[in-house]
């Protein structure tokens, strides 16, 4: 069975991101199709981008990047679940997807956004030209949510019938996209997969 990476995008305190994330990750579980991880950012600390050489060498000096790299290399697909921040994605994630090249490559990913009237689909156009950038293949079925403070009851996420029809959407598509890249993603360059450092594993 494919693995999937639900990846919370927002670190900053009070965020509404890991809430949604997990119903996320609860609902692509629903789907069935997909071994599930949800991936919080804020637990791997990521300092602004500080590796030495470029990303496409796979030579990583920093453990918490070869920690993100290890974890990201698992997966085959993902979803990103994103907050707008001035029409655009929060810094957190567009840094934490810079830190990696071969990782990511030939990967499906959808969408999972967040906001007010836009309810992030700006921030979401933004992050379909970056990961196009290193051949990922973005989804068009996607989850938005307007006004999503209508929907946080006790600090828990509580969808709404057509954001709960929304979900299954995607993950059908996502599993598609997954058994159609899975060759390219099993024969990545060996800089997919760099040594793992004793702090990684």
């Amino acid at each position: 069975m494919p693995k999937l990476h639900i990846i919370v995008g927002s670190t900053r305190p009070g965020r509404v991101g890991l809430p949604i994330g997990t119903w996320a990750a609860e609902a692509a579980a629903q789907h069935g199709g997909f071994e599930v991880e949800l991936v919080d950012l804020a637990d791997f600390a990521l300092p602004v981008f500080d590796e030495p050489n470029h990303p496409r060498t796979g030579k990583y000096v920093h453990d918490h990047t070869i920690r993100w790299s290890a974890k990201v290399g698992e997966a085959d697909a993902f979803v990103f679940v994103t907050p707008e921040y001035n029409y655009a994605p929060p810094p957190s994630l567009v840094n934490a997807i810079d830190y990696l090249h071969s990782e990511w490559l030939y990967a499906p990913v959808g969408f999972v956004s967040y906001g007010g009237v836009a309810a992030g689909t700006r921030a979401v156009q933004v992050l379909k030209q970056l990961v196009t950038t290193l051949k990922m293949v973005p989804i068009p079925e996607a989850v938005a949510i307007p006004f999503f403070a209508q929907f946080i009851e006790d600090g828990q996420f509580q969808p709404s019938p057509e954001l709960e029809q929304a979900a299954p959407l995607m993950f059908a598509e996502l599993l598609r996209w997954t058994t159609a890249l899975a060759e390219l993603r099993a024969n990545r360059p060996a800089a997919a997969v760099p040594p793992v450092s004793a702090a990684a594993k």
